[in-house]
Formats: structure tokens, sequence, C-alpha cells
């Protein structure tokens, strides 16, 4: 087992403070002379200068009879905190328990703990960290829960010592909390699959440990359900008697860095982004609301370009850091921690590290419209679907995550297949799906892997309950459509945004008819208090077809700065905003719950209508700071990015 540091939680320094300012036995006063050499002691601990402050102690503890087991145990706790608690058992075993006062019984019982741990000892170490008379003062409850959780590990019992450091999880910050996070995953992974998955099938939804089993069974490769999240309160109620800038939970930081790449294969998407980022900054003065300076980093779209933003965004005074872009990017900065300032990231690390800390992370993942497809069909009564999808990366990451999601609800994929691009005719793929009204039912055939890159047959389900889920381009869907209906193929069809090329086009869009997706609200102006996505688009070329999306990703990039905190620390809480409802997880993620459309007339048209009550006067930046967008072949701001 990867082993970490201890996490030295209840710091020596506070220990030795709070022991020296007790009154001795019986109210007597320490002599000046004692008081001297304790606080010379004292210093040299918070010095670091444990050894010597350890002798110090020891010192002490010989010329004072009265307090001699206090000084020891200030002795054998500095020994400890230098890392050499075996230096330290000497001095532990000639403690007189019955001579400690306070919190020293409970603070000698974590140094035996400590100890049995450094010598193999673990049943020890369990025995006395779940004994019931180790009721834990605050100060050091995660000291303790951190020595069962090493308890448990070394005694075989990985699940409850996973379980004891999610219990810590809360209680930690940085560093310490990134290592733990760590270490619960490393324990629940090498518990396996199969174990997690009858864990996790038993576990009711609101269950503390769910959410760490299905990020440890995805870091294992499975694709786990991932139902929309609960959404009780928006952010930024006025508060009573408040003027009209001041509202709950809003707080921004008085200088921002946003670290964005500006040239290469992703400056067209990151212009789109940059360009919403500054619409809805200076939209917000609508409303005198207090706003930070803003300064643009170029993190150069790689690694080491991003990590070196970073710092200098820092060293030039930034309290919080939007950025960067990429997977790989975002890896990169992450494996900085502990990091000084804190962080929303623009996607997730392409090595799942979780956030920790201060740091949260914003995308436009595929998986999220896959899993809510799968939760819009089940909400209609359909709880059997067949999968088409193009080969493209997204359209997989889409569909692994719409079966997990369907399955969750008890439902199942009854055949998938995958065109890939460049075909025009798709005859043998829709037949070879067996989907009933299309030919004759197939006969049962035995293959649960519909994971793998093949078509696969099942039993079909019944009609009634029964639809088709695509996620692939616009021009792509536009083939397959009508030779779905051609092959008598009348079930309804689900897809990811990717269907819809973000602009009305009757001539083209007409064969997809009847097609219901998920998307943005911006787009369709369905989410109030936004300035109205036309208005916006004809006065910046960024806002307007797929890199819309971009656009509205970049507007909620600057919507969620004064509320990152809100979010995290009220389970709940949702801002509206131009990509989605958006709402924090426990790690710190911010995620998306979508709208829905439908084709009609070849026009897509949000499915109720549109939300829009109130129409926002339009402010955009002003050209000099935000650049034209570029072009990029690799990746243009017109096609889904997998960045």
């Amino acid at each position: 087992m990867h082993l970490m540091r201890p996490i030295r939680a209840a710091g020596f320094c506070l220990l030795a403070a709070l022991a020296l300012s007790a009154c001795v036995p019986g109210n007597v006063q320490r002599t000046p002379e004692e008081t001297a050499a304790a606080q010379s002691a004292n210093a040299l601990a918070q010095r670091g200068q444990f050894d010597q402050a350890a002798q110090a102690y020891l010192a002490l503890a010989a010329q004072s009879p009265g307090r001699a087991d206090e000084y020891r145990l200030l002795a054998a706790e500095a020994w400890r905190q230098d890392g050499h608690i075996a230096q330290a058992a000497p001095t532990m075993a000639a403690i007189n328990r019955r001579r400690l006062r306070g919190d020293e019984p409970f603070r000698l019982d974590l140094l035996q703990a400590e100890l049995a741990l450094e010598r193999n000892d673990a049943a020890t170490a369990l025995q006395i960290t779940l004994h019931p008379s180790m009721g834990a003062p605050d100060a050091y409850l995660t000291r303790l829960l951190e020595l069962r959780a090493r308890a448990m590990a070394a005694s075989g019992d990985r699940w409850g010592s996973a379980r004891t450091r999610v219990g810590m999880d809360t209680r930690l910050t940085g560093l310490d909390q990134s290592q733990n996070r760590q270490q619960i995953l490393d324990l629940l992974t090498q518990l396996g699959v199969g174990p997690l998955q009858r864990r996790a099938s038993a576990m009711q939804p609101g269950s503390r440990m769910l959410p760490w089993v299905n990020e440890a069974l995805s870091q294992l490769g499975v694709a786990v359900a991932r139902p929309q999240p609960t959404l009780q309160q928006p952010v930024g109620t006025l508060l009573p008697g408040a003027d009209a800038n001041v509202r709950e939970g809003y707080k921004v930081p008085a200088h921002l860095a946003l670290l964005l790449p500006a040239n290469g294969n992703y400056a067209a998407a990151s212009s789109a982004i940059r360009q919403g980022f500054f619409a809805a900054y200076l939209d917000a003065a609508r409303n005198h609301a207090p706003r930070p300076s803003v300064r643009v980093y170029d993190s150069l779209g790689s690694p080491d370009g991003a990590v070196k933003a970073y710092r200098q965004a820092v060293s030039d005074g930034a309290q919080l850091v939007v950025g960067p872009l990429t997977r790989t990017e975002v890896a990169a900065v992450f494996a900085q921690s502990p990091l000084p300032v804190p962080l929303l990231a623009l996607n997730h690390p392409d090595d799942k590290q979780l956030p920790a800390g201060d740091v949260s992370e914003f995308g436009l993942l595929p998986e999220t419209e896959g899993a809510q497809a799968a939760d819009h069909m089940v909400e209609r009564g359909i709880h059997h679907a067949y999968v088409l999808t193009s080969d493209d990366d997204f359209a997989q990451r889409a569909a692994s995550a719409f079966k997990a999601e369907m399955e969750s609800h008890g439902g199942d994929v009854s055949g998938r297949t995958i065109l890939p691009n460049g075909s025009v005719t798709y005859t043998d793929a829709i037949a070879s799906l067996k989907i009933p009204g299309a030919g004759t039912p197939a006969t049962p055939v035995a293959n649960p892997a519909t994971t793998d890159d093949t078509t696969i047959t099942t039993v079909p389900a019944p009609v009634s309950d029964t639809g088709i889920f695509i996620s692939m381009r616009p021009a792509q869907a536009r083939l397959l459509v009508p030779q779905l209906k051609i092959a008598n193929v009348t079930l309804p069809i689900f897809a990811t945004s990717h269907v819809y090329a973000g602009v009305d086009d009757t001539s083209a869009n007409g064969d997809l008819d009847g097609v219901e997706f998920c998307d943005a609200p911006w787009l369709f102006d369905a989410q109030s208090g936004l300035p109205r996505h036309d208005d916006v688009a004809n006065l910046l070329p960024t806002a307007r077809g797929g890199a819309a999306r971009l656009f509205a990703f970049g507007m909620d990039a600057w919507n969620l700065v004064p509320y990152l905190d809100w979010l995290r620390d009220h389970p709940g809480s949702y801002l509206p905003g131009a990509s989605g409802q958006l709402t924090a997880d426990q790690f710190g993620r911010v995620r998306r719950v979508l709208i829905w459309a439908r084709f009609q007339g070849g026009l897509a048209r949000p499915l109720g209508g549109s939300l829009q009550m109130d129409e926002v006067p339009v402010t955009v930046p002003p050209v000099g700071d935000t650049p034209a967008p570029t072009t990029s072949t690799s990746a243009p701001a017109s096609q889904p990015v997998n960045y």
C-alpha cells in the first residue's frame, strides 16, 4: 500500500502552549525559572528543533517532580513530531498515567497507538483507537481517526480504513486532504470491482460512502451511474434589508487570473470561452456588484505552460485562478498541490485526480449528457434503449454513461452499434440491431458484453417502453434518422447536444424532426437573468453556432466565481447558469443540469417553451479585451471539442 506522511493535526506547538498555560496540581504556580525554561523549550519546538525541545522538557521533568509526567509527555510529543516516535518509547514508559490531567491521558493514548503502529502491532493500535473511553476532544479527533484508519488498514480491513478516512475528509485542507483522498481511493480500488459493485448496489442514494465507491469504480475503468443532482435553493438570494447588489453568498477576490491558451489547437475554443467570460463579467455591472480586476495569461495549451502561467499569476497577486483549459494542463497544475491560491479549473484532469482544498472543477463532459439522456427517457417511461453512436471519443463516453445510468434505473441497453465516420449507408447496422418493427425479432443471444466496440444484439424489448439514444454530429444524424424511418423504425429518438449545430436551418434539420436532445439553456433563452442569445450572437461570432456552447461555458466560468465557496458549503444550492443549472458535489466538481429541446419543422425549440422572463440589456467586451477567434483545423469552435 502506498504510504503517506502522517497528518500532523493538532500541532505540537499548540499542545505545548495549552500545557504551559495550565495551572499545576493544587493551583501551585510555576516559578519564574521553570516558566522561562518551559518557554525556551517551546520556542525550540516552534523553530522545528524537536530533539532539543525534547531534551529541554526532560531536564524540566528532572527539576520539577510534581510536573515530571507532564513534561515527559511533551518530550515524547516532540519526538513524535520529529518523526521519531520509537525514540520516545522509554520516556512514555516512565509516565505515570494517574498523574496526568485534562486531555493528557488521551494524548498519551494517541502516542501509544502510534508507537504500536511503528512496531507493526496493529492489534494493539486498533484496540486503543477503538476503545469506548477514547472520547476524543475535537482538537485531536482528526489524529485519532487517522491512527484508527492506519490500524484498520494494517489489520487488513481496507473498507473500514477507507470509511474512517472519509469521516476525516471535511476536517482536512490542502495537502493533507489531497493525500487522504488518494489514500481512500487506493484502499477502495484494492477491494476490486466486484466487491465495490456489490456494496454500491446495497447503498441508499444518500450514503456517505457511495460517491467514494463510484469514484473508485471509475478509476478502475467502470462506468457508473451519475444521477442528476438535487437542486434545492438558487444562489444569490437578496438579503433582507440589503442593497440590490448585496446577495447571499456573493464573494469575489480583489484580483483574478484567467488562464487560457492563446494559440495552437485550442485557440478557437479558448477565444469563445474568453469572450463569454468577459461578456458575463461586463454584464455583472448591471447590478453594481463588486468585481475583481482580471488579468489573462497564456497557458500555451501545454502542462508546462499551464504550471508556469499559474505560478506567474500567483506571483502577480492573483487571489483566484480560473483555468487552465485542457485535461493535461489541469492535471499538471493539480500535481503542484498544495496550491497557494484557489483554482477553478475549466476541465477535469486526465489522470482522474480528485480536487482538494480550494480547488474546483468545471467542464463540458459528454458523460453528463449521456446520463441525463437516460434519466430523461426513464421519466418518459422508457426503460429499454438501442444505442447508435459515432466512433468519436465524446460519443463513446456519452454512451457508456448512458448505459450505466439506464441500468441504475432497472432498464437496459437492448442493442448497441457504432457507426464509423465517413459512412453514408447504415442499412446493415440498423438491421443488425433487430429493432422491433424493423424486421423479424432476433432469437435470444447470450452476450452481455455491451461495452465492446462491436454490434451487440440481445432479446428485443417491448416497443411501448423502448427508445433510441444517439450521440453524433449533425451531418451523421441527418443521414441516420431518415434511414431509421425507411427501415420502419418508429421509436422515439433522444440525443446529446452534439446533434444540434446551434443554428436554425430548416432545410437541413428537417430530417431530424422529432429528435429530442439536451443542451445549454442559453442557446434557447431558456434561463432568466441572462443577456439574450441572439442579441449577443449578432455582435460576436463566437456566440454563434456550435461555438455558442463554449461561449456559454465561458459566461458560467465568470458567473461561478462569486459563488464557488457558497456552492461548496451548501449542498443542494445551485447557480442558474448559461450552460445549465450548476451545483457542486462534495469533491468540488461543478455539475450541470441541462434542458431538453426538440426539432419541429426543422427548428430546435426547448420543451415547455422559454423560461426567459426578463430581457437583459446586452453588454459585450471591447474589441481590445477579447480578440476575434482564430481558426483551428484540429479543434474548430463549431464542432464538439474534447479538450
